[in-house]
């Protein structure tokens, strides 16, 4: 004869089942209420998507005072008048933008996530070498986080000499 407890007369194993249904069925009401008092909204669920080395444009909420960016290596955020906000994709990632208030209350909070570019970028591998390219409707030198620093440096060279050029200032 087996020695063991039951629960309404059920068996341990049916007892150990029961008790995982129950904590799955009610551990979202039980964590919603847990941080429903006084603490900060999560961030969004779907994050505010940009593009490598584009902007998006989003309305700060109403009495914001304070923007912090989780990692500003990984996204940029100017305010502009009007209350608005241009958010600009400086690298790879996933970070986070809190909107505070003057007393410190959190407005919104949003996931950023910035990808790579929506044009048509062909990698071209030499190796482990790698160079990138737009290629709409023609191929040109496109500079791209994780190119070859030998492919990177003139181009981005190049691009700022043309920039200064366009400016009507003379290249050193």
């Amino acid at each position: 004869m087996s020695a063991y407890r039951t629960y309404r007369g059920l068996r341990p194993r049916w007892c150990l089942a029961l008790a995982i249904v129950t904590l799955t069925a009610t551990a979202p009401a039980i964590l919603r209420s847990a941080f429903a008092d006084g603490m900060p909204q999560a961030a969004s669920v779907d994050p505010v998507v940009v593009h490598l080395d584009e902007a998006k444009i989003l309305k700060l909420p109403e009495r914001t005072a304070t923007l912090v960016v989780g990692n500003p290596l990984i996204a940029d955020v100017a305010v502009q008048p009007g209350g608005v906000m241009v958010i600009t994709g400086k690298s790879y990632g996933l970070t986070n933008l809190v909107a505070l208030d003057r007393g410190g209350t959190t407005l919104v909070e949003h996931a950023l996530q910035v990808q790579g570019p929506r044009e048509r970028v062909v990698f071209v591998y030499r190796g482990v070498d790698r160079e990138s390219y737009s290629c709409a409707p023609n191929c040109s030198r496109r500079i791209m986080l994780g190119d070859t620093p030998t492919f990177f440096g003139p181009t981005l060279e190049q691009t700022g000499n043309l920039n200064t050029a366009a400016q009507g200032v003379q290249p050193k």
